[in-house]
């Protein structure tokens, strides 16, 4: 890891392009310390510069994967902007091999590095690709709500073609970045191939469309979260009462809540069959168990009990206590 800080603070008259996108940014107050994912792409430079200009005490962090020759360098050209516009710089370097699931680790391991709370520069272009990725995968409301305007992705209101034109308008040379290209990726065939399918069977440009979608569901999914919270997933009577959406948000939560991956919706289904007493009990991914006893259900290892064999997840004949 190696760090720099500015030589100068950010005092310089703010750009008129920069003042017209951060009307439509969501940066937190001025002066907020904010850490931000800084590959040299110009989403990423774009959310520097507007960071900066928004009063934020920015710190830049550029992650290098190691997964190209020469990713390192780009590095260098993070810092230098860094520099110019009066932002705190670190670089950091991860191990990702190749293999299965490497956007998904890839992501993983900088999230990791830059912290829960750091901005990151996902565009409205970014939150198309993912709802229609979330779609593809068979996600409910929550993955279709994409992600979450915010301190955290700031810049979601603005397009691509917009940090495109400030990285260009302030003399920015964005790193192009050549896996962005790459068809083994699921994400840059949506974004290549699907995405300007979907405008051209709309006759419109569908990135403004879903990008507003997500932000609706959002909304049903921050309600549907709080009617969950107002159920005991431990009482079963209730879980079961509840209307199907809140029981399996309800379900979802109490499993994720124990230190589990969130399950999937075969396993919440046969929780709630649980909680139904259509179903004695039921197995979890990752070894463990919920059952029902006196009306309460548990989570526990899935570990053979008395009378039960490993994996007992078969329907009760009769209506069970």
């Amino acid at each position: 890891m190696s760090e720099l800080h500015p030589h100068s603070p950010a005092d310089a008259p703010v750009d008129p392009l920069a003042g017209k996108l951060l009307a439509r940014c969501t940066f937190p107050d001025p002066g907020t310390p904010l850490v931000c994912g800084v590959s040299g792409g110009a989403d990423s430079l774009a959310l520097l510069v507007l960071a900066v200009a928004s009063g934020c005490v920015v710190t830049a962090v550029h992650v290098d994967h190691g997964l190209r020759p020469g990713s390192g360098a780009e590095a260098g050209v993070v810092a230098d902007a860094a520099r110019r516009f009066g932002a705190m710089f670190r670089s950091e370097q991860v191990v990702v091999r190749e293999g299965p699931n490497l956007e998904s680790r890839a992501r993983d391991a900088r999230r990791a590095v830059l912290g829960p709370d750091a901005a990151t520069g996902h565009t409205a272009d970014d939150q198309a690709e993912t709802v229609l990725a979330n779609l593809l995968r068979g996600a409910g409301v929550h993955g279709m709500a994409g992600m979450r305007a915010g301190s955290t992705h700031p810049i979601l209101g603005l397009r691509r073609a917009d940090t495109v034109e400030l990285c260009a308008r302030l003399g920015l040379r964005p790193v192009s970045d050549p896996s962005n290209d790459d068809p083994r990726f699921v994400r840059n065939r949506i974004r290549h191939e699907l995405l300007p399918l979907c405008s051209d069977i709309a006759g419109r440009d569908v990135v403004p469309v879903l990008a507003r979608q997500a932000q609706v569901l959002a909304g049903d999914a921050e309600l549907l979260d709080a009617l969950a919270r107002m159920v005991d997933p431990h009482d079963a009577a209730a879980v079961a009462a509840a209307p199907d959406a809140v029981g399996r948000r309800t379900v979802r939560e109490w499993i994720t809540g124990q230190g589990s991956h969130p399950p999937p919706l075969d396993a919440v289904e046969r929780v709630l069959e649980v909680a139904r007493k259509e179903r004695r009990a039921t197995e979890l991914p990752g070894g463990r168990r919920v059952s029902r006893s006196k009306g309460r259900l548990a989570i526990t290892p899935a570990g053979p009990g008395p009378g039960r064999v490993m994996g007992d997840t078969s329907r009760t004949g009769t209506v069970a206590p």
